[in-house]
């Protein structure tokens, strides 16, 4: 009889054992390589979801949100090609991403993910949807647009002359110089604490300046307006706010103007919803971060079942 206890025993302990290293090795992320970009993946249950970071940024933009869904979703987050480490390359880098992006979903058999994109994340996902809308079930885009906001009245030919001219500046940049312009760009439009923007800009410093350079061209040249129409899936614009970086005496820029902004920059996506987070700068996740998670959840519930 006690040799029959000690081996039950022993089986339920093999098999607790069994059942947290599971957990565990669901819990550790694994990194792997799909066309030009990195790939970080966590969970192994629930609906997938694609985050993709922006303008010389990494992974770690996603952090919070992370860990706030790796729980109930499969989770791909990517690293574009010259940003945080990951090798610059050659050729039309939005144009490579989004052949990344369908590799992705495909070599990993994703059934219909969401994608999740900051910035020009954002832009690449609204980009990704107009011509394999197929392949999602729904776009998120924190403060990523259709077209480079402000330049949305400007003739194609001028913004790609833009684009070519910003890059040639940003290009040449040295280190030390690239580091400085993203401290600038982070104190007064990336994040509302300066603790917070010494610490942003650290990372995206690491990027490389000539890649990072050439996907700001890009973006200046990009006119994704005429397209919005065929995007099937819904997608939810986040629209960051903050009143003192609209005060302007001259033209003062209410929060529900800005939000009108946003809905006319993206007029003609037939499943739109626009969402005002304030206060927030550029990275709203930071800034905000229940506020954002919420709104985050709120939309992935609300998508149809497949």
């Amino acid at each position: 009889m006690n040799s029959i206890r000690s081996l039950t025993f022993a089986f339920v302990l093999a098999a607790g054992l069994a059942q947290v290293q599971i957990a565990r090795a669901a819990d550790i992320p694994s990194d792997f390589r799909v066309g030009t970009m990195t790939v970080r993946h966590y969970g192994d249950h629930g609906n997938p979801l694609i985050l993709i970071p922006g303008l010389a940024c990494g992974g770690w933009v996603w952090d919070d949100t992370v860990a706030r869904l790796k729980k109930d979703h499969v989770l791909y987050v990517v690293t574009l090609a010259g940003f945080d480490g990951v090798a610059p390359v050659q050729g039309k880098l939005l144009e490579l991403a989004g052949d990344s992006l369908l590799q992705l979903i495909r070599t990993q058999h994703l059934d219909r993910p969401v994608l999740i994109g900051h910035s020009l994340g954002g832009t690449l996902s609204i980009q990704f949807a107009e011509s394999h809308s197929d392949s999602i079930s729904g776009v998120v885009a924190v403060d990523g647009l259709p077209i480079f906001p402000g330049t949305e009245g400007v003739p194609a030919d001028q913004r790609a002359k833009m684009g070519e001219n910003m890059r040639t500046q940003m290009a040449c940049a040295t280190p030390e110089q690239f580091g400085a312009q993203q401290m600038q760009f982070m104190k007064t439009l990336g994040t509302l604490s300066e603790a917070r923007a010494v610490e942003l800009a650290g990372h995206t410093s690491r990027s490389d300046p000539a890649a990072t350079a050439q996907y700001m061209s890009e973006d200046v040249a990009l006119d994704l307006r005429p397209g919005l129409a065929s995007i099937s899936v819904p997608v939810l614009e986040i629209s960051p706010y903050n009143a003192a970086d609209f005060s302007n005496p001259a033209r003062p820029i209410s929060e529900p103007q800005k939000t009108a902004y946003y809905s006319a920059l993206l007029q003609g996506t037939p499943k739109l919803e626009v969402v005002s987070i304030a206060p927030a700068r550029h990275f709203v996740m930071f800034d905000q971060p229940d506020v954002f998670a919420a709104a985050l959840t709120r939309f992935l519930a609300a998508l149809p079942a497949k």
